[in-house]
């Protein structure tokens, strides 16, 4: 199976081979290294998404075909072979089995991040998008929890820009780009002794809360 969109299918064959060699060895770093999963996922060029469906809903950010997923735990050879079937695809990371996902605007986040930090309180991986988010890597089943924790914290009836992603979503990993809007970026990579088993997000959860309140 091929995959290719306008901006891709015009690059330089060189260009095109360094861009798919990269592609498999971020994929195997977080299949081998992190433990996690990856689903080949469609991109977008001026707004038109690859799957080629006009009307797509969430343009250059979605699986491109679930029965592609490389496994958990797959070699550098595995990688390679798998993504050379999908080039140009970008890196989906299955939300719900190693992780669900704290998704929070930018400037909240990063002061959130920042204060945690000096506090010296645990945190998993996160990343921040070019729409302008930051999204916390946390333990599996926050996204269920969400709501209980915050009634339970006080927060419940806060107008919090706050978004928790579970099992079926997916989020787009560096170095992709999403939507077409630019590259995501690590701004807490994984560290690969803690990537299996990321921070419960009732902490995280408390300075996030309080942090977007007083924005």
């Amino acid at each position: 199976m091929g995959f290719t969109i306008g901006g891709i299918r015009e690059m330089r064959p060189g260009s095109r081979r360094r861009g798919r060699t990269a592609g498999a060895t971020a994929v195997a770093e977080y299949t081998g290294l992190r433990g996690w999963a990856v689903v080949p996922g469609t991109r977008a060029a001026a707004g038109i998404c690859s799957c080629g469906d006009p009307c797509c809903a969430a343009p250059g950010a979605h699986p491109l075909d679930l029965s592609l997923e490389v496994p958990a735990g797959a070699s550098l050879r595995a990688a390679v072979d798998a993504w050379a079937e999908v080039p140009g695809a970008s890196l989906l990371l299955p939300v719900g089995r190693a992780f669900d996902v704290l998704d929070v605007a930018e400037a909240p986040g990063r002061r959130a991040l920042v204060r945690m930090e000096r506090m010296g309180l645990p945190l998993g991986p996160v990343t921040v998008t070019p729409d302008g988010r930051t999204q916390f890597f946390v333990a599996p089943g926050a996204a269920a929890q969400l709501p209980g924790l915050l009634y339970r914290m006080g927060w419940d009836d806060a107008d919090l820009d706050l978004r928790a992603w579970g099992p079926g979503s997916f989020v787009t990993a560096p170095p992709s780009d999403l939507g077409g809007l630019g590259p995501v970026r690590w701004l807490r990579p994984p560290p690969p002794d803690t990537s299996a088993t990321p921070p419960h997000a009732r902490l995280l959860l408390g300075t996030l809360a309080y942090i977007c309140h007083r924005l």
